[in-house]
């Protein structure tokens, strides 16, 4: 697939003609977020000469750069994907690195809000001179970066959301690593109609681009189906704040939920219907935060399903799961397996995957190049494919509930637990 090629542009025209495309996007104005944007990095620089041909690549190293929920209410999922590409960035350095080089990673706390997002976009590019952004975590924050990415014509890799407008053929310097929403909500409807017969399905969603994504692929779901859902809750993001999404999910009678959200209010919504003695079957989306979901619900959370787009993060009969497992123990010895944690992992595999098709001079086209090219890309057993018109590499989608022990197990069906 062509890659769009720019010639540079000054930082500060950068900086101008993309924030107005990106705050169009989110709506906001700079400043008004929330959270500390200090970097995270294993390096102890952050910049690299200008007179470099490849921002971002001098004799030492390749930098990355990262903006993500590092605190606040959806923190665990950027922490885990920053935890992940650690360590397959730490697991290739202890070989040697790619073509001698180091990889590092700076990563900017966003909290989770888009405008912190573009603010931490700018900083990456302009002032840390990245080489490519990796593993933005959620829809409404990667909706505000893209523009800025494109403009810069800076690669813009795996993103931690399955939203549909990153699948767009029309941009050429995203790579997705992840089946989409749409691909979960299909094996979410697909699996409670048929291995339950349930005719009776609501949806409760986050109140932005991510949650909208959600509950347009759960919808379509259901329309193949001549179906509709039989009640819509809502609830703001950042906030625990369910309670009348509750009640307008109640009044539908639902057999089972939909839940689009991530972990904390996701925890408090089926806390609380449990409490109020509503009980449907509740089934919700990966950018959840698995590990973190279970924890938060305790013994709630037992019979809830999560549908996953990564492999199982403890089955060693992966090699990449092996593989992740070994090096999450290198890196971080005290830290537990998770499915963004491997997620993120995967992700940083990719980019070294493209660094090493460019061999000793890598540029960001060839970079680029090298993964959307075409073809199928063999990660240890997870295999990838990309091609013209597809910047997706996966479409797997799997199953998994929380069972009685507050523990995640692989699910082949639907069932009540």
């Amino acid at each position: 697939m062509g890659v769009r090629r720019r010639r540079p542009r000054t930082l500060r025209a950068i900086g101008c003609g993309t924030l107005v495309l990106a705050l169009a996007a989110c709506g906001s104005t700079p400043g008004e977020g929330p959270g500390n944007t200090e970097p995270t990095t294993t390096s102890s620089a952050t910049t690299v000469p200008q007179s470099q041909a490849a921002p971002g690549v001098d004799d030492q190293r390749v930098l990355f750069g990262q903006s993500a929920a590092l605190s606040g209410p959806a923190q665990e999922l950027g922490l885990e994907m920053r935890l992940g590409i650690n360590a397959a960035f730490h697991e290739v350095n202890s070989n040697g690195g790619v073509a001698g080089r180091r990889l590092e990673l700076i990563s900017l706390d966003d909290t989770y809000e888009p405008e912190l997002a573009i603010a931490n976009t700018l900083q990456l590019i302009e002032e840390e001179q990245v080489f490519a952004l990796i593993g933005e975590v959620g829809t409404p924050t990667s909706r505000s970066a893209t523009p800025v990415a494109a403009e810069a014509g800076i690669p813009f890799v795996a993103p931690f959301t399955g939203a549909a407008f990153l699948r767009s053929e029309s941009w050429t310097n995203i790579v997705n690593l992840r089946a989409s929403y749409a691909q979960e909500t299909e094996e979410m409807v697909a699996r409670l109609t048929q291995d339950l017969e349930i005719e009776r399905i609501a949806i409760m969603y986050q109140d932005d681009s991510f949650g909208r994504t959600g509950l347009q692929g759960a919808q379509a779901a259901l329309e193949r189906r001549d179906m509709q859902p039989v009640s819509v809750g809502i609830y703001p993001r950042n906030t625990t704040a369910i309670k009348t999404g509750l009640i307008d999910l109640t009044l539908g009678n639902p057999e089972a939920v939909i839940v689009v959200g991530a972990y904390r209010p996701v925890a408090a919504l089926i806390a609380w219907s449990r409490h109020i003695g509503f009980d449907p079957i509740f089934i919700t989306i990966s950018f959840v935060g698995s590990n973190a979901l279970a924890r938060e619900l305790g013994p709630d959370g037992k019979g809830v399903f999560v549908t996953q787009v990564v492999p199982f993060p403890t089955d060693r009969s992966i090699p990449v799961v092996a593989s992740y497992i070994d090096a999450l123990a290198a890196y971080a010895p005290d830290a537990s397996p998770s499915f963004v944690s491997l997620e993120g992992y995967l992700s940083g595999r990719l980019a070294i995957f493209g660094l090493e098709t460019c061999g000793p001079e890598p540029t960001r086209d060839c970079f680029l190049d090298g993964l959307l090219a075409g073809g199928i890309m063999d990660i240890d057993g997870f295999p990838l494919t990309f091609g013209p018109g597809d910047n997706q590499g996966s479409d797997r989608v799997f199953l998994t509930f929380i069972n009685s022990e507050g523990e995640y197990e692989p699910a082949q069906e639907i069932r009540r637990i």
